[in-house]
């Protein structure tokens, strides 16, 4: 653990040791098993400075130098500063960065671009849909009327034919293209070309392939697109948040969506994490991280094939992958409970033909400093557990022993 971040946790072990026994219990959890979420990832030390920094004190409602509290012309230049790398690391007109989460900035797009009533195209949810892309639960599904695409059963790809069909039916105000669990790259030309055919708003929720794509590792929405909702953590590496990329003619319309219609004060200490990783993001060291991150994904789910479990569309472009165990005698649910044992952390997901899956990521576990080689190793770890050929606890053990190789934050 860096010197600083020890000096922190001794200063709450002595004031409040309850809560710092359980943060000492979640930092242990994370350096002896795998993080194979495909949502998750470790941020820098740098990140998790500017999360513990003083700007956590300030009250900053409003946008820089149109405050509606005194006294923030400190943060507003960290604000700023947030604004600017993100515009520049993702060649956009307008960033806004306050959103609290990524679901944040997809109601501030909405709120921003519709009325409740109007209708959205987006990919259902049994086929990779986020909860906000229509989901009765969610605020999406309650406001709005949602018409769901979905993936052809047999590749697992996106049925474009299905996409213009129900475009031209329905006529939406808004499509949206983007999944939480969709390994292959989406074709943002064609979504352009469907939103425009219909006289609607693209709107790309590219919460996870965003850090792929400031590392030149993915192509990017931010050309054809009306506006970019991502979060900032996955393969980001920042902090936990959302942040919203958009036109000069959408800006305005956009931060009233943010500010004052669905949040008050920005959190300025996430915000000034979110300048850091956006600066590091810049650099060719995170280039060379995102390249790895998709070169470990393809080695993962190529271990994966290779013992038997059927891996959607066959492979993977991103971080992610997505896989049925079922050819090794279990089902998803059962699957995960039974890798949680072991020390194998990852999601259970829909899967185009109707049943549960896994969603695997290489996020973490890259930024670790895991290769190819490891990846193989995890594969074939994670596929004899599920098979009986390994006991949970044992591969417990061997798992703690890999990330005592590659720990997250060597001391």
């Amino acid at each position: 653990m860096p010197v600083s971040h020890a000096l922190e946790a001794d200063v709450l072990w002595r004031q409040d040791p309850e809560l710092a026994d359980v943060l000492l219990g979640e930092r242990e959890r994370q350096s002896s098993t795998l993080q194979l979420i495909a949502a998750e990832n470790f941020t820098s030390p740098a990140v998790l400075a500017a999360l513990g920094s003083p700007l956590a004190n300030k009250y900053a409602e409003g946008y820089p130098g149109n405050r509606y509290h005194g006294g923030c012309e400190i943060v507003d230049a960290a604000e700023r500063l947030a604004v600017e790398r993100a515009k520049a690391l993702f060649g956009a007109e307008h960033a806004n960065v306050q959103a609290h989460s990524g679901s944040s900035a997809v109601l501030a797009a909405y709120a921003a671009l519709l009325r409740p009533g109007d209708t959205v195209l987006a990919l259902g949810l049994p086929h990779g849909g986020h909860l906000t892309h229509g989901s009765p639960a969610n605020f999406s599904g309650r406001w709005f009327d949602f018409v769901g695409y979905g993936l052809d059963p047999e590749s697992g790809l996106v049925d474009h034919e299905q996409v213009r069909a129900l475009a031209r039916a329905h006529r939406p105000k808004a499509v949206v293209c983007g999944s939480i669990s969709y390994p292959r790259h989406l074709d943002h030309a064609f979504f352009r070309e469907v939103a425009d055919e219909a006289g609607a708003y693209l709107i790309a929720d590219a919460a996870h392939p965003m850090g792929l794509v400031a590392g030149g590792a993915a192509p990017s929405p931010v050309p054809y697109a009306d506006i970019v909702c991502a979060t900032t953590h996955k393969v980001l590496r920042g902090p936990r948040g959302g942040m919203i990329l958009c036109g000069g003619d959408l800006a305005e319309r956009v931060d009233r969506a943010v500010f004052p219609f669905t949040q008050g004060g920005a959190q300025m200490h996430t915000i000034a994490a979110k300048a850091v990783a956006f600066g590091e993001a810049a650099t060719p060291a995170f280039a060379a991280y995102a390249h790895q991150v998709v070169a470990n994904a393809r080695a993962l789910a190529a271990a994966l094939s290779a013992e038997g479990l059927a891996v959607t569309t066959g492979g993977t472009d991103t971080h992610l992958i997505t896989a049925d165990p079922a050819p090794l005698g279990v089902d998803g649910r059962t699957a995960r409970g039974r890798l949680a044992a072991a020390g194998l952390v990852l999601d259970c997901c829909a899967l185009p033909h109707g049943v549960r899956g896994l969603r695997l990521g290489t996020a973490a576990v890259t930024t670790q400093g895991m290769g190819a080689r490891e990846m193989a190793y995890v594969g074939g770890l994670l596929a004899s557990v599920l098979r009986g050929g390994t006991d949970p606890v044992s591969a417990r053990e061997d798992v703690r022993e890999l990330c005592a190789a590659f720990p997250p934050y060597p001391r």
